[in-house]
């Protein structure tokens, strides 16, 4: 049994987390992805701690593995014409086209998507940015963090009485490639029904301003600056919590009084297991320990172990959908242009001396 996607063929010049993030899932499903990277100027998320036993290594980044596993992984000075030249061969292989970069730098470069529709009419153009491709805010650049902002997501953090509070993860660069995942999926569908390629745009703000649209309409409509925390109450230990959605009356006449000094005294699974039984809709607040010792998500596959030259054996996370009829085979992050002749000389039939005579110039760097 094989994966999903396997035959799609994708070239992937993303990086950091908003591009990689989609097509780590596409990997994981069987596509055939192909990471770029220069040694020139190296992926930040290969620069992104936490690093295997602290030390910082390129080959050694947790960050970078989780957004990359399943891929082939080569090095191409794009600063190169010669580095152009062996891209656009990629191109040619690929079925699908994914970047990120600031808005013009792959026009620059040559290798924008009228340039590549005229080298490969059927080629699916992925861009992913801040605010999109188009508008008024096109040539912003930025991160994640720049993207909550501009949705609304940190006005509605934090507490209704102070300043807005930055989420601490860049939130953006996690939901924008779901979108981005679901776009290729739809436009690779396309292909096959009517042979043409598409151009995908992906703002990272526009998929956030989605999943908070009703919180955002309820802080209007009800003139809150903020929405307040409920349904929250403290368990024992530190900063233990649990939710709670039943009726108020009936949680406090169970609790005998004050409910959040009650539940303070409670341990959070034994609490959330007894409402439960009760009939009142409860559950322990996951932290990171909670959610990597989840019998539910091990039991569901979500963790998967792989083996890692550099990172040793360790736990990645797998995709969130399974299909009955195919298989789901997460494989390790590459190590930095460890697929070069794999995917230059066997993959794309070039010749083996002109491959190492590019190396040796520091083009294939």
């Amino acid at each position: 049994m094989s994966g999903a996607l396997a035959g799609v063929k994708i070239a992937d010049f993303s990086w950091v987390g908003a591009g990689p993030r989609a097509t780590k899932d596409l990997a994981d499903h069987g596509a055939t992805v192909v990471k770029v990277e220069s040694r020139k100027r190296l992926d930040l998320g290969r620069l992104s701690p936490p690093f295997k036993d602290g030390k910082r290594d390129p080959d050694g980044s947790a960050f970078f593995a989780i957004t990359n596993t399943s891929k082939l992984g080569v090095t191409i000075n794009l600063s190169d014409p010669r580095g152009i030249e062996v891209a656009k061969r990629l191109i040619e292989w690929a079925d699908v086209v994914v970047e990120n970069f600031g808005k013009g730098f792959m026009e620059r470069i040559g290798l924008g998507a009228e340039v590549l529709k005229a080298l490969k009419p059927d080629l699916i153009y992925l861009s992913v940015s801040v605010a999109g491709r188009t508008g008024p805010m096109s040539d912003l650049r930025g991160y994640g963090n720049s993207a909550a902002a501009l949705s609304g997501l940190a006005a509605l953090s934090g507490w209704p009485d102070r300043e807005p509070h930055m989420p601490p993860f860049a939130y953006g660069d996690v939901v924008a490639p779901m979108f981005a995942t679901v776009a290729v999926l739809a436009a690779l569908e396309h292909r096959r029904v009517t042979g043409e390629g598409s151009r995908i745009d992906v703002s990272q703000v526009e998929p956030l301003v989605h999943v908070l649209g009703d919180v955002i309409a309820r802080v209007q409509i009800e003139g809150q600056g903020k929405p307040e925390p409920h349904g929250i109450y403290p368990a024992r230990g530190h900063d233990q919590w649990i939710a709670i959605d039943a009726d108020p009356a009936r949680l406090a006449e169970l609790a005998g009084g004050d409910v959040a000094t009650w539940t303070a005294t409670q341990d959070k699974h034994l609490l959330a297991d007894r409402l439960q039984s009760a009939g009142m809709p409860a559950e322990p607040v996951a932290d990171g320990r909670d959610v990597f010792t989840d019998p539910e998500l091990a039991e569901g596959s979500h963790f998967v172990w792989i083996s890692h030259p550099v990172l040793g054996t360790c736990e990645m996370p797998g995709p969130p959908a399974e299909f009955a009829r195919s298989e789901v085979a997460v494989g390790p992050p590459p190590r930095l242009g460890e697929h070069n002749h794999q995917v230059f000389v066997e993959m794309l039939g070039i010749d083996a001396a002109e491959i190492a005579a590019l190396t040796e110039a520091g083009v294939l760097s």
